[in-house]
């Protein structure tokens, strides 16, 4: 099996380092694009690991690219309002043509996170319900008939206007891997996204996802499993260490060998590297997310070798089609 390769944007990055300007992230992405990613990501916080809004950043993405995916890693739905929700990302999916993915989470709990939800006047307690509720919601207005619902959110309208260009909706995919979360994962989403801590986990815990989808009277093989992988790429194992000590500790606040005990991380030579990543693809991940502590120009073209190595490039008419959109899109 071949998987995919996503890149997750430095949207949060980039704001730790005071730099809030947009445009070279959308420059990023349409590298990533011209040289074979499969996906780009943007992740989610208010206050608790202040980013650019990713929606809007999508949007703007999809204006500027052809055929690559366009993923949230993760988006909180629970801080929206559904209907609200449902409208933009149709309006994604159709800016996109239907490339639009939804990975979504509840929301890890730690202080700063429910001083977000605070903020935000959402009971962080009510998170997975509202979560939950919130996607069916979703998927009614996606529809494209008349809603009359009457839950958290009360709606009584014939049709939300605009439907996704996906029919039914963009897929939806579930991060996290505690019990309700592979639950939720088999049962109602249409796949799931964890972090780690390690491809032996998420083998075993993907093997539940399935168990957990064919005895709800679904298919297996119509689920997804990703992997939200964190690499520092270098010759020199200490410095790469180093680096990925520095940007784990920067990143969330806490203990870097901490992190390493929840996150699926490597740091070391590009070719050990291909190695841990055949791991996940043993493991059942299809969609390998990538992100890069480090150069993301070098550590972009440092994965394209990878891929190349493995055998696991886009065949060439994928890449055919690629260059004949771009270049219809005038760029």
């Amino acid at each position: 099996m071949k998987p995919k390769f996503g890149y997750l944007l430095p949207t949060r990055e980039r704001i730790m380092g005071g730099q809030s300007e947009a445009v070279p992230l959308l420059t990023l992405a349409e590298k990533a694009e011209e040289k074979g990613y499969d996906s780009v990501w943007v992740g989610d916080s208010l206050l608790a690991r202040p980013r650019h809004e990713p929606l809007t950043m999508l949007a703007a993405i999809a204006a500027r690219t052809k055929t690559i995916e366009l993923g949230t890693a993760v988006l909180l739905p629970a801080l929206r309002n559904p209907v609200v929700l449902a409208h933009l990302a149709a309006t994604v999916d159709q800016l996109s043509e239907g490339r639009l993915i939804l990975g979504v989470g509840i929301a890890s709990d730690l202080p700063n996170v429910r001083a977000e939800f605070e903020a935000a006047g959402i009971p962080f307690e009510k998170r997975v319900g509202r979560m939950m509720e919130g996607i069916r919601l979703c998927q009614a207005l996606w529809s494209g008939q008349a809603v009359k619902w009457n839950g958290r959110w009360n709606v009584d309208c014939d049709t939300l206007g605009i439907v996704p260009n996906r029919l039914g909706g963009p897929p939806i995919w579930g991060g996290g891997s505690a019990r309700g979360s592979l639950e939720r994962a088999g049962r109602h989403l249409d796949g799931w996204f964890p972090v780690g801590p390690d491809a032996e986990t998420i083998g075993t815990y993907w093997r539940e996802v399935q168990a957990i989808a064919r005895n709800a009277g679904r298919s297996p093989e119509e689920l997804t499993c990703a992997a939200y992988l964190t690499v520092s790429i270098s010759d020199n194992l200490d410095n790469a260490q180093q680096r990925l000590d520095e940007y784990l500790q920067s990143y969330y606040g806490v203990p870097a060998e901490l992190m390493k005990t929840m996150q699926a991380c490597f740091a070391g030579p590009l070719d050990e590297a291909a190695q841990w990543l055949q791991g996940y693809v043993e493991a059942g991940a299809s969609h390998l997310v990538l992100r890069f502590a480090g150069d993301h120009e070098q550590h972009l073209d440092m994965f394209v070798k990878l891929r190349a190595d493995l055998g696991w490039e886009k065949n060439q008419c994928q890449k055919a089609f690629s260059v004949f959109a771009n270049t219809l899109g005038g760029r």
